[in-house]
């Protein structure tokens, strides 16, 4: 690359801006600027060009149109190596602009800062900028293109170590970062705009526009590497807008066990806590007192729960933090905690303790689910139907007692969390047995009841999907469940029906499957 002679500044983010353009006049580099920040450089006694100097027009609908001109547009596509395209700047006299330095208007801080204030929104979607970033990634063979402040540092290192120049590698690097840059922005209006206005369920193209939070130690096993990202518009509780009080570093498989609480735990209005190992619940339940929830979820299956993330509904108090204190965790995620509760866990060095700062309920608006498979992504909504006791239908000979239909409803939601095949058993509002991810039904009743040992006599289940057989019912009763939750449609319904009916137990189909793959 030849020597930067001419570079065009406009940024909206001014932070660095000044020492960089500093340097690069002390370098001998004209410097070209708009508007503000034009104003900020002349104040700190850097010679700048106004915009409208070169193109000779002024900065004209309230700033809209500043940049875009032949003569900025010109002498940044101008393809060096050409003998045409450098003929017919020089015929138009137009001068070549070496190095352009842009940052956009702040779209996603004025939606972040009022999310219905419309018109300043869209005075917000920068115009010139995009299109000189673009201008100058194409053409990055004779122009370096710098988008992100963090950079000026490096780039004036380099360009006063070799002559007022940039290697083919950095401008390629600074390239397909402002491409990236572009992107993303275009991504976050569409996306804003796509939840604001009418827009198809699944338009033609998916528009990701995720930023980066954090590096991640390692991805699922230490030989993976791995990132988090997260969407700034995101709404409503989640594990990317928890605020981290204490603890190690968060880890891959930490974000997925979190989520997994929190969908969980948003199910239930009464003070409810819930034991994650591995995405899939190991205990649930619920209580007057939020202690007592922890404890008796815990106990469910207390060999699995070590090393457990766990899920509160409520805000921490003492008695709480306690239990909790006693046993190796790996994560609390909480609305809040008492001072006191806090500082008792905070005892526990390596614990990851994040409170949400607002209640964990339902997600009246939930997010699309999707899957990344090589090649493409699966996308679908994350609505189910809400299941009550209006909605089940009694099969059997016998109808459920209300504490059956009680206890039912609650395995149902819990269930509804578990991967496929899911079985679970509970009494009351609390699960005393899982069993989950099998590759057939019956194995996962096995387990369940299994689990469950004594706690399975009297207990109700829950199925995610059909029985393909009678077989899973037989082993239920076999270890004491006297009602079962499903959701039927198998071609051997009769069949199970009839195995429920010669054990005595009810039997309700909610016609609603809810598969977890």
């Amino acid at each position: 690359m030849s020597r930067i002679e001419r570079a065009v500044i406009s940024v909206s983010n001014k932070d660095g801006i000044v020492d960089f353009a500093k340097g690069l006049s002390d370098l001998g580099v004209e410097i070209i600027s708009t508007g503000g920040t034009a104003t900020l450089l002349r104040k700190n006694g850097i010679e700048t060009t106004g915009i409208s100097e070169v193109t000779g027009f002024p900065e004209m609908l309230e700033g809209r149109v500043k940049t875009l001109h032949p003569l900025i547009f010109g002498g940044i596509l101008a393809r060096r190596d050409s003998v045409d395209h450098m003929a017919q700047v020089e015929k138009m006299k137009i001068k070549t602009i070496d190095m352009v330095v842009v940052n956009l208007y702040p779209f996603k801080e004025t939606v972040l800062k009022d999310p219905n204030d419309i018109e300043q929104i869209i005075e917000n979607i920068d115009i010139g900028g995009p299109s000189m970033i673009r201008a100058a990634a194409k053409n990055y063979q004779s122009v370096a293109v710098v988008t992100d402040p963090s950079r000026y540092r490096s780039v004036y290192d380099e360009m006063r170590l070799n002559g007022c120049t940039l290697s083919l590698e950095t401008r390629k690097r600074l390239m397909l970062e402002a491409f990236r840059t572009t992107a993303n922005y275009d991504c976050l209006i569409a996306n804003f705009l796509g939840r604001k206005f009418p827009s198809d369920e699944f338009p033609s193209t998916l528009n990701i526009g995720m930023e980066k939070a954090f590096d991640l130690r390692y991805g699922e096993n230490p030989e993976q590497t791995a990132s988090f990202y997260i969407d700034p518009f995101s709404e409503g509780v989640s594990v990317s807008r928890a605020e981290k009080l204490h603890g190690k570093e968060i880890s891959y498989n930490n974000i997925l066990d979190l989520e997994s609480a929190m969908e969980l735990v948003r199910e239930f209005s009464r003070p409810t806590a819930v034991v994650i190992k591995h995405t899939n619940p190991c205990g649930v339940a619920s209580a007057d007192r939020l202690v007592d929830a922890f404890v008796t979820a815990y106990n469910v299956d207390p060999l699995a729960a070590f090393g457990c993330v766990i899920g509160l509904n409520r805000k921490v108090d003492m008695a709480t933090a306690e239990q909790i204190g006693s046993h190796f965790v790996d994560c609390v995620i909480a609305p809040d905690y008492d001072d006191d509760a806090l500082e008792h866990l905070k005892k526990k060095k390596n614990v990851r303790l994040l409170r949400t700062n607002a209640p964990i309920t339902i997600d009246e608006r939930p997010e699309h689910k999707m899957k990344k498979v090589k090649g493409g992504i699966l996308v679908q909504t994350n609505r189910h139907v809400e299941v009550n006791e209006s909605m089940l239908k009694v099969v059997t000979k016998r109808a459920p007692t209300k504490e059956e239909v009680h206890s039912m409803l609650f395995a149902w939601k819990v269930c509804k969390h578990v991967w496929s095949n899911a079985i679970i058993l509970a009494k009351g509002e609390r699960v005393v047995g899982i069993g989950a991810g099998q590759m057939s039904r019956v194995d996962s009743s096995m387990i369940a009841a299994h689990k469950a040992k004594e706690e399975a006599k009297g207990s109700v289940m829950a199925s995610d999907a059909f029985f393909p057989f009678r077989d899973g019912i037989d082993e239920a009763a076999k270890a004491g469940v006297t009602a079962v939750i499903q959701p039927g449609g198998s071609i051997r319904d009769a069949e199970v029906i009839q195995a429920a009916d010669e054990h005595g137990m009810a039997m309700v189909f909610t016609g609603v499957r809810i598969f977890r793959h």
